[in-house]
Parts: structure tokens; C-alpha cells; sequence
């Protein structure tokens, strides 16, 4: 298998590459209870458990190979097995993958940002979809949307062996068009290494995930990795222009350094400029500039789900879709679940809808964005999932306390 080669040992002693090629690798896993005889072994230190614990394990259960960090001495009394070691043992995981699976859609675009990703995707895959007789796909928090694939809930970005493999599968299937959510997790956990993108967005940025990053800057640094290590130069990159002025400086940045087109879109955009929106009973009325031309839109929705709509069309066109055809589409465009998704209409013709915000600025957003479409009263049940970041809890329930 292709990427074996590197700092490798047999039971500790030196061991040349042309001896280490001779191991046929059949697989790649990170989790000892799910190693096949062949399988590379990932022995991966984590947050809740070291892998490397488990060398013995997955060895008896027929490891062929083990990656492991820099530093990583083979067990004692463990049968020898090469043993690759890496200082960014994640990134050589992914790019391993990479290699091992090959196949992958010929255009391949992620969305990173605070909130907005999901529904990005979606909405670019239904672009490409209605532009490729349907062959498009999305991959996220709503699991792998493609043509005769059931969707289903799934990790915001899967790792890097899973989404290789799903890769590769989409490739086979014949699907051209690919677009993934980029989380910071998934970024900063190399799981995106060895993905051959074409196109990045970023979409919004506020407080998250601080449980994991520690601090903002951090936060902001782990998004930024797509732009600055994962995008190819010279590739466009789409950021809504209300992003912070730090975050739009930090990518005009990056952009001159590698490159970059970086295309904005909103009010004020550099690429899609919204002139106007205007709220109606079900969507938004949207007069745009783009191109020296002027475009009049009605979008079947709902506040933010239209510039989340903009984001994804100039990521349709940065890679080379046609603008009208593209413009043509968004009328078209379908809500997605659990993004302001309008589920009841109640007897006295009040709308329900149900949105996954989980921070106090996407509450705040979701409040503002059905403000104008509300006649009446705005009433809202929040939750807080689990023990993550607490530190957010009294500031989501502030902003809940907007509602009205």
C-alpha cells in the first residue's frame, strides 16, 4: 500500500522500506475492536483514551501494520509488527486513506463557519443536482445525501478512513459533485487531509466549541486551516461579508499569501451584492448585483437560509457553473431539516418550525430572521444538550428571552 514508508520499526529495529512494502496492508482503522486481519492499526492518542493502549489487541486480532506518534515504543511481549511512526500521526492517517481508497468526485467543495453549514451544502448539492440530472452529493450532520443513498444522521465530519471510503464510493457511483461540512474538530483532527477540494466557504463566526479550542483565537486558527493548509493555491474561497472584520482581514491574508480568489457575498459583497431583502409570508425577496448585472430573486426562504443560499450559489459558480443557470435554481431550492424548517401551521395560522441552533448567536439569529414573518407574538422552547461548554448556557437563554 502506497504512504507506508516514512520512520519505521520492526519490533524495534530499523526497517527499510523495500522490508516494510512487503506487508500488504488490506485496510485502515483507528478503532482496535473494529481491526481486520491486514488492517493497519491507527494507535491514536485521544481525548478519552490512548490507542496505543490497544496495539495488543488489534495485533491479535491480525494488525498487519501500526501508525502511532513520534516516540511510540512497541509493547513488550506483543508478537513484532512494522510500526510507522509520524508527528502528525492524524494527517498520515488521512493522507493513508487517501491513498488507499483514490477515488473521489472531481469537484469538491467545504463549508467551515460557526452556523450556516449544513444548510450550505444542502443547498449546493441541490444546486449541482439540478445542473447534473441529479449527481451531486452532500456529506455532514445530516449523514450522506446522494442518489440512492438513505440519508441519516452522522458526524459533522466523519474521520478520515470513513470519509475516504465514502469518497471513493460517491466516485463509483458516478457522482462528480461533492459538498462537505467542514468542522473545527474535523479541520483541527486532520480528518479533511487528502481531500482534493476545490472550493471553500466560510460562513459565519461566533462563540463554540470553546470546551475543545479553549479560546477564540484558537477556534478561529483550526477554520482557518482550510484556507491556509487543506485549500489548493489559487482556488476561490466564498466568506458572507457580515463575517468579523478580523476573520475577513485573516482570509484577505491568506488569500494574497496562496493565491486565493476570495469572493464575498451579502450586502456590500464583492462578488454577490445584496442590494435588497425583502421578508414575505413564505421566503425572501432578493435584488441582487453580481457580474455588472442586476438580478431580482424570490428565495422559498426564510432569513439567514437565504444568504446560506447566496454562500452555496457562489460556490456553484466559482467552479464553474453557469450564473444564470445557477440563479435560475435558487426559486427552487428546498428547506433543510431542522435549519428554520416550517413543520405546523397551528388553527390560528401561527407557523412552527423547528431550528438545531445551539449558541446564543444562532438563537438570536433564528429570533431575528422570523421577526419580519411573524404578525404576532414570537414564543420559543430552548434546550442545551449534554454537559459541553455550559459557559454558553446563560447567554442562550438571554438570547431566548428576546423572543418577545
Amino acid at each position: 500500500m502506497h504512504g507506508l514508508s516514512g520512520q519505521a520499526t520492526l519490533g524495534g529495529e530499523a526497517l527499510d522500506a523495500a522490508r516494510l512494502d512487503a506487508f500488504a496492508v488490506t485496510g485502515l482503522t483507528a478503532d482496535s475492536r473494529a481491526v481486520r486481519p491486514g488492517d493497519l492499526f491507527a494507535a491514536l492518542p485521544g481525548t478519552r483514551a490512548d490507542g496505543r493502549r490497544f496495539i495488543a489487541e488489534a495485533v491479535a486480532r491480525g494488525a498487519a501494520a501500526v501508525l502511532a506518534p513520534e516516540g511510540t515504543a512497541w509493547p513488550p511481549g506483543v508478537p513484532p509488527r512494522p510500526l510507522i511512526t509520524d508527528a502528525d500521526p492524524r494527517r498520515r492517517l488521512a493522507l493513508m486513506a487517501a491513498a488507499f481508497h483514490a477515488l473521489q468526485p472531481a469537484t469538491i467543495a467545504a463549508v467551515t463557519g460557526t452556523n450556516g453549514k449544513t444548510s450550505t451544502v444542502d443547498f449546493l448539492r441541490q444546486i449541482w443536482a439540478g445542473l447534473h440530472q441529479g449527481r451531486a452529493a452532500s456529506l455532514g450532520t445530516l449523514g450522506v445525501i446522494a442518489p440512492g443513498v438513505e440519508p441519516g444522521g452522522g458526524l459533522t465530519t466523519p474521520d478520515p478512513v470513513a470519509l475516504h471510503a465514502t469518497l471513493a464510493g460517491l466516485a463509483r457511483a458516478g457522482i462528480a459533485h461533492a459538498a462537505m461540512e467542514a468542522s473545527s474538530h474535523g479541520i483541527d483532527q486532520r480528518r479533511l487531509d487528502g481531500v482534493r477540494l476545490a472550493a471553500a466557504a466560510f460562513t459565519t463566526f461566533t462563540r463554540d466549541h470553546l470546551d475543545y479550542h479553549g479560546t477564540m483565537a484558537a477556534y478561529l486558527a483550526a477554520k482557518l486551516r482550510l484556507f491556509d493548509t487543506l485549500l489548493p493555491e489559487g482556488a476561490p474561497v466564498v466568506a458572507h461579508a457580515a463575517l468579523p472584520d478580523e476573520v475577513i482581514a485573516a482570509l484577505r491574508a491568506i488569500a494574497a499569501q496562496r493565491h486565493l480568489r476570495l469572493l464575498t457575498v451579502g450586502p456590500g459583497g464583492s462578488f454577490i451584492d445584496v442590494r435588497r431583502a425583502e421578508p414575505r409570508a413564505e421566503g425572501t425577496a432578493l435584488t441582487l448585483r453580481h457580474a455588472g448585472r442586476t438580478e431580482a430573486l424570490d428565495l422559498p426562504l426564510v432569513g439567514f437560509q437565504a444568504d446560506n443560499a447566496l454562500v452555496a450559489a457562489a460556490l456553484a459558480i466559482a467552479t464553474g457553473a453557469g450564473t444564470a443557470e445557477v440563479f435560475a435554481l435558487l426559486p427552487q431550492l428546498a428547506g433543510v431539516r431542522g435549519r428554520i424548517e416550517r413543520v405546523a401551521v397551528l388553527g390560528n395560522g401561527a407557523a412552527v418550525y423547528v431550528d438545531y441552533a445551539h449558541t446564543p448567536d444562532a438563537i438570536a439569529a433564528v429570533l431575528r430572521a422570523l421577526r419580519p414573518h411573524a404578525r404576532g407574538r414570537i414564543t420559543i422552547v430552548v434546550g442545551a444538550g449534554g454537559d459541553r461548554d455550559p459557559g454558553k448556557r446563560a447567554p442562550m437563554g438571554a438570547a431566548a428571552a428576546a423572543a418577545d
